[in-house]
């Protein structure tokens, strides 16, 4: 049985992350991993095995907040549909070799050190708001193929929705920032099936893992975090486009130190 309090928390962290996932383009997983870490800790799954678990649950939570967001971005026309079409197939590659191989044979505090080094990285870029080359373009589809295998296999690793890459590049290439946002939320479905796909065949035969698990995904906590996260991501879309992004950016890229330093943390203990 799961306590009521437990249930509130994922209640809540599903209605901060399908906010942010709207507002920013983000999936919310560099926010869930840290704590649904602590909560499976709670519940005596090995560190080595929560961690794997806590990114695959926030991964899979992505598929949801994606939908949600992604509709509310596409009403205003803000998606470029185009850019998706050619990222997406590389983003299936990268997802599908990072978590059906990468994933399954690094040791969970790896996976913590790598996660707690890429969100310190992204929040440092997002603090930083470098400003691209005006020239600068998009590359052709096969630079943008290549881009989509990198965007899938390093979220695969972390439980991210690719928006802390795929953002900044679009950005890089002189993509507006709104329309970076939305293509990023867009971007965060495919991302989100195809990694769920390898983390649910990866993980069928792993031992200790807690009850109502489905491979890694740790469905309790995805039913929660899923159903409140797609009532806050249409509001996070639309207040994309009134308020001023650039400062809450720097607000939230501030948590993201404290989330990344908690898990480096955590890794580096379990070694």
């Amino acid at each position: 049985m799961y306590s009521a309090l437990p249930i509130i928390e994922f209640a809540l962290l599903g209605l901060c992350t399908g906010f942010m996932a709207g507002l920013l383009g983000i999936g919310g997983g560099m926010m869930l991993v840290p704590f649904l870490t602590y909560f499976l800790g709670l519940r005596q799954v090995s560190p080595d095995l929560a961690v794997k678990m806590a990114i695959a649950t926030a991964m899979a939570t992505i598929m949801f907040t994606s939908l949600s967001s992604v509709y509310a971005h596409h009403r205003r026309g803000a998606v470029r549909w185009p850019l998706v079409a050619r990222l997406a197939p590389g983003i299936a590659l990268g997802a599908l070799v990072s978590s059906l191989g990468v994933f399954t044979l690094l040791k969970g505090s790896y996976l913590a050190l790598f996660f707690g080094l890429f969100v310190g990285f992204s929040a440092l870029q997002m603090l930083m708001d470098r400003k691209p080359a005006p020239s600068r373009q998009m590359p052709g589809t096969a630079g943008q193929l290549a881009a989509g295998s990198g965007i899938g296999f390093l979220s695969g690793l972390v439980g991210a929705g690719g928006g802390f890459i795929s953002v900044p590049f679009m950005a890089w290439c002189n993509v507006p920032i709104h329309n970076a946002v939305a293509t990023s939320a867009a971007l965060g479905f495919p991302i989100a099936l195809f990694n769920a796909l390898g983390y649910v065949v990866g993980g069928q035969s792993v031992a200790g893992r807690p009850e109502y698990a489905l491979g890694y995904i740790w469905l309790p906590a995805l039913a929660v975090i899923a159903a409140c996260s797609v009532l806050t991501a249409p509001l996070g879309a639309r207040a994309a486009h009134r308020l001023p992004v650039r400062p809450l950016k720097r607000v939230f890229a501030s948590f993201l130190l404290l989330l990344g330093s908690y898990m480096f943390w955590k890794g580096y203990v379990a070694l």
